[in-house]
């Protein structure tokens, strides 16, 4: 049986399963796990993409359990809450992948649209500003370049409204 190669699968071929330990260390995974966890993670959207939220985030769960290390999985099951509108669960899978990778940019910007979405307006700034410079903007435009601009815009945004907010 042959296998399509999807963006996550040629992602983690390309960089045979990097992983961050609980001391911020990388590890490698054999390529036959790095290669499962781009499974896992191509099933879970492909479920969602087909209206199934919940049976996406079921394969996230699952793919955890095993790899419960993966910052991918967290970030990824992070910003299919955000788009379900679970700002609060958004906000707890985001900051899981930053503890294991703090410069993950799609995890920052995740988590700063959970923020700014409950209210939290100042720390999504802070988020925001994070994520657009340093390690975590070049993480960003390595694996998502689109949102580095709508990140702008967001943070623009935010600082109209807290300028606002102190007049």
């Amino acid at each position: 049986m042959t296998q399509a190669t999807t963006p996550t699968t040629l992602h983690a071929q390309q960089h045979l399963g990097e992983m961050t330990n609980e001391r911020g260390l990388i590890e490698s995974l054999s390529a036959e796990g790095a290669l499962l966890l781009a499974e896992a993670r191509n099933r879970a959207f492909a479920e969602v993409a087909r209206g199934h939220l919940d049976l996406g985030l079921s394969v996230l769960h699952e793919a955890l359990s095993h790899e419960p290390m993966a910052h991918d999985l967290l970030s990824d099951m992070a910003a299919l809450l955000l788009s379900a509108g679970k700002l609060a669960e958004a906000q707890a899978a985001a900051e899981r992948a930053l503890l294991l990778q703090p410069a993950h940019g799609a995890s920052l910007y995740t988590l700063a649209f959970a923020l700014s979405g409950q209210g939290q307006v100042l720390r999504g700034k802070e988020a925001l500003e994070l994520l657009l410079q340093g390690p975590a903007l070049s993480n960003l435009m390595d694996e998502a370049p689109e949102l580095a601009e709508i990140a702008r815009i967001e943070l623009a945004r935010l600082d109209a409204l807290l300028d606002s907010a102190n007049r």
